[in-house]
């Protein structure tokens, strides 16, 4: 049965039989993982799989209530921001920027140019390359949708005291630059 089997207690107590929520789901992993299959990093996996779960929820709350009713998806926001701050922006360099292909960022530029919010003009220097640059009406609409944006933003960190969100922007900074230790694999 899907979302049933045992539910464990945080206080590590044994486990009682129910639905799984996420947190009861890390325990009973963590549990398994360490029993049945030797794992010896419970620790790393909670982590791990806590951050990603924390970066889609919000991903997706940000993209329901802002994005969506705007028209755009995620990715088009973080292009169009992206454009916004750093613009005229080359394309490959808002590929880096984004954490997207160039294949999606090209295809994303179709779909932005189309309604009016991005211009792609050929690079003077380099004509393979292409600039993107927000027309009049997407640099309206970044400077509307941001400030909801990141009110949202705000809604989310303000339940951690400014000293935490410092603390937390700092661990994440430490997990990312500190990669270099092994091969990882990814678009940046």
């Amino acid at each position: 049965m899907t979302g049933q089997g045992a539910r464990t207690v945080r206080d590590g107590s044994e486990p009682e039989p129910g639905p799984l929520d996420f947190w009861s789901f890390i325990d009973l992993a963590n549990q398994r993982l360490s029993t049945e299959y030797g794992s010896s990093h419970q620790l790393a996996t909670q982590v791990l799989l806590t951050l990603n779960r924390a970066a889609n929820v919000v991903t997706y709350d940000l993209e329901s209530s802002v994005h969506r009713p705007r028209g755009l998806s995620w990715s088009a926001f973080r292009l169009l921001f992206v454009t916004w701050l750093a613009g005229p922006v080359e394309s490959k360099t808002a590929a880096s920027l984004t954490g997207m292909s160039r294949a999606a960022v090209s295809n994303l530029t179709k779909s932005l140019v189309a309604a009016g919010l991005l211009d792609r003009t050929p690079d003077e220097r380099d004509g393979r390359s292409v600039q993107l640059s927000l027309t009049d009406k997407g640099r309206a609409e970044m400077a509307d949708t941001y400030r909801e944006h990141n009110e949202r933003e705000y809604a989310w960190a303000s339940v951690l005291t400014e000293a935490e969100q410092h603390v937390l922007v700092m661990l994440l900074d430490k997990l990312i630059t500190n990669r270099s230790q092994f091969d990882v694999r990814g678009r940046n």
